[in-house]
């Protein structure tokens, strides 16, 4: 702390041995007369400094340095940025206390619920609580800041420790099916919609009892399995119900999306339930003044419901009666920078913490909340089979073997004689989607006649090509590869691996004279369209909306998604297929979807529109395995030495399944090594605090390089 002559380096300006008068340090005012002691948060990535410091208030700055406040402080030979946490009486006897430098903003913006939250992340995820502030609190702006009266002091109860939903602390709660006693009886039968409610649920037998409970002020958990994305009874529509009858109650809500697209769909469904003045964004994309201004009138009460991206899973509402996450199996809802946490995590910790009802929404379900719905922890929230065949489109599977009876040719092509005539019929009717896996003209390229990837002579990185006649170029360091040839077979000649999106809609523009051809990848994606006799080709996650929905779906590159090194493969590839089966007509309409793969197991279930069964069956396939989520991972990634001296000292339960270390077989990773720790729920608090401690006890003693820890990454197998 502050506080200690040797142990940090802190400079020492004054001493205060209990609440008596402290003495006055040289050249500065005498200590705020009541909680002269602030206690402080610094912004410091350093594990070992990942606790409070003690500071003394000077009495100009007493009014100012609220609990929350951002402030400046001595530290060492630096001054360093910060948070108070609290003021208190008197530090520790004996203890010399340095002076707060400023308050950079008077107003609370990191209120005790959210330090409360930010602790309990970092314990899961075995990261510092300065790092989870930093994801949490959008950047000041000064300007902003005027807008707004300071406050006095900050409200609510000082800052605690939070429990884990998913660990052992509360094993009981998180995995008892009878802990709903305590959130309310489980979802049953209807009654009580909101005003749109039986439209945008009209099939669901549990909605109503779920709608009713929310509205009652009470706290129900289930898990939604949407079944369109556009309409009145789209994912959007169903969302807007639950947070009108969360808000009817008079209380807050949080709603996470996975991208601005999202974001705006949900937008327009909250302003036509709750009026645009009823909710507030919170979203880099609209910029920081916006987004800062938006999280102090939550700050500040001004408004009680907050959407966004994942940051927003933080947002400050007050009384907080419903926690939502759209499409939590979507890898945009991972934290990039340290300590990695996912927003449906970070939105299960807080109702835990609040005691609020969550609710995890999908077109598809992810094994994650299967494992909650398998547990008793949430309910089901999915409509019956009559309705589902009423909503969704025929399904038609080329790999199929009566599609390939015939069509002999269909193995060797991209676009089969069955999507062809899909799409030509299509536009007939109204516009056509066509999903491709990847975004460019040519973004892989192999030799033509070894089929050996094609790499850069340079840097060895992949080769692409962005254009019909443009020169093959390395992806890594934009070389020119100019007179290339095979290092295996010495060809010249290359093949493109995979179709990107902007060569797909140069081809379907030839082979649909007539049809407007608009893509849809990369920097420029599209909201929406207008209907007509359009092509869309779009990569996952960037298909555009189209009133009354899209006519016919090609599902391009299904063999490809599937096969990529991942463990979750198969059941991201399904997700994607299912979002975009979503934006299609119902086959009484006329709607149908053509996919292009051949993996019956994993096509079947997009085919019987059943994504409940593939999250059950790929939840039993890992827990055989004992992979995630069946189990918890951690992942620790650094030098060999690094990882050697950190694994030295490292405290575990004996039954921790360490896989490693191994070198990364990654492309500019030499040196890098891994090594995987497999535990249990019930071990997580363990293994996770003894994890941070090991940070911790490295960094002071400066025992070797860091080590990057990471728990429960989705791309770590």
């Amino acid at each position: 702390m502050a506080q200690e002559p040797g142990a940090d380096g802190a400079v020492q300006l004054s001493l205060l041995q209990g609440f008596g008068a402290p003495a006055k340090p040289r050249g500065t005012t005498l200590p705020a007369a009541q909680d002269p002691v602030a206690e402080v948060l610094i912004e410091s990535a350093v594990p070992h400094l990942d606790r409070g410091f003690d500071y003394l208030v000077p009495a100009e700055l007493a009014a100012d340095a609220v609990p929350g406040a951002r402030i400046k402080a001595r530290f060492g030979a630096q001054e360093v940025t910060g948070y108070i946490t609290r003021r208190k009486t008197e530090a520790a006897e004996g203890i010399k206390l340095s002076r707060l430098a400023k308050v950079v903003s008077p107003q609370p913006v990191l209120t005790p619920e959210l330090l409360q939250l930010a602790q309990a992340v970092a314990r899961r995820y075995a990261g510092t609580v300065s790092d989870v502030v930093r994801a949490a609190v959008p950047p000041r702006v000064a300007r902003v800041d005027k807008e707004f009266p300071p406050a006095a002091e900050a409200t609510g109860a000082q800052a605690g420790t939070a429990t884990d939903v998913l660990d052992a602390s509360n094993t009981a709660d998180a995995l008892d099916p009878a802990a709903h006693k305590t959130h309310g009886a489980p979802i049953g039968a209807p009654s009580g919609e909101a005003p749109d409610a039986a439209v945008a649920f009209a099939g669901y037998p549990a909605a109503g009892a779920f709608l009713a409970h929310l509205a009652a002020g009470g706290s129900p958990r289930a898990v939604l399995s949407a079944h369109k994305s556009y309409g009145a009874a789209s994912w959007a529509a169903q969302l807007s119900a639950a947070v009108h009858a969360t808000y009817a109650s008079g209380r807050g809500a949080v709603v996470v999306v996975p991208d601005a697209k999202d974001l705006s769909v949900l937008a327009a469904e909250l302003e036509r339930s709750i009026g645009a003045d009823g909710f507030v964004r919170l979203t880099a994309e609209d910029g920081p003044t916006p987004r800062y201004r938006n999280y102090l009138q939550l700050v500040h009460g001004q408004a009680r419901v907050a959407i966004g991206t994942r940051s927003a899973a933080f947002a400050p509402v007050a009384d907080l009666g419903l926690a939502a996450i759209w499409d939590d199996g979507d890898d945009l809802h991972v934290e990039q920078r340290a300590p990695y946490q996912h927003a449906r995590d970070v939105l299960l910790l807080r109702a835990e913490q609040t005691g609020c009802a969550v609710l995890l929404g999908g077109i598809s379900r992810s094994t994650e909340s299967q494992r909650l719905v398998e547990a008793g922890w949430a309910q089901p929230l999915q409509p019956e089979r009559p309705a589902v065949r009423a909503a969704a489109p025929r399904v038609v599977n080329t790999a199929d073997s009566f599609q390939q009876e015939r069509d002999p040719l269909l193995r060797h092509a991209r676009l089969p004689h069955a999507a062809w005539q899909a799409a030509r019929e299509g536009l007939e009717r109204g516009p056509v989607l066509v999903q491709v896996a990847r975004t460019g003209f040519a973004p892989a390229l192999a030799c033509q006649e070894c089929r050996t990837p094609a790499r850069c002579s340079q840097c060895q990185g992949p080769l692409a090509q962005t254009g019909r006649d443009r020169v093959p170029a390395c992806r890594w360091c934009g070389r020119l590869a100019t007179g290339h040839r095979c290092a295996e077979c010495g060809s010249p000649r290359l093949r493109a691996l995979v179709v990107g999106a902007s060569r797909t809609a140069e081809e379907l523009g030839r082979a649909f004279p007539g049809a407007a051809v608009v893509s849809s990848a990369g920097e420029h994606i599209k909201q929406s369209i207008q209907a007509g006799r359009t092509l869309v080709v779009a990569t996952p996650g960037a298909e555009p909306a189209v009133d009354g929905g899209y006519a016919a779906a090609l599902l391009l590159d299904g063999n490809a998604m599937l096969a990529r090194e991942s463990l979750r493969a198969s059941e991201d590839a399904l997700r994607r297929w299912f979002i975009a089966a979503s934006l299609v007509r119902p086959a009484k309409e006329g709607g149908v979807v053509v996919i292009t793969a051949e993996h019956d197991a994993v096509v079947g279930h997009l085919v019987r529109w059943d994504p409940a069964g593939a999250a059950a069956r790929e939840l039993e396939l890992r827990r055989e395995l004992q992979l995630p989520p069946a189990v918890r991972i951690a992942a620790l990634t650094g030098a060999a030495e690094s990882l050697e001296v950190f694994l030295d000292g490292l405290d575990l339960p004996d039954d921790v399944r360490t896989v490693g270390p191994a070198e990364l077989p990654l492309p500019g990773s030499a040196g890098t090594h891994r090594t995987l720790l497999f535990f249990t729920y019930r071990q997580g608090n363990t293994v996770t605090q003894a994890l941070r401690a090991r940070k911790a006890a490295v960094s002071a003693r400066r025992l070797a390089e860091p080590v990057q820890v990471r728990c429960d990454g989705l791309d770590l197998l």
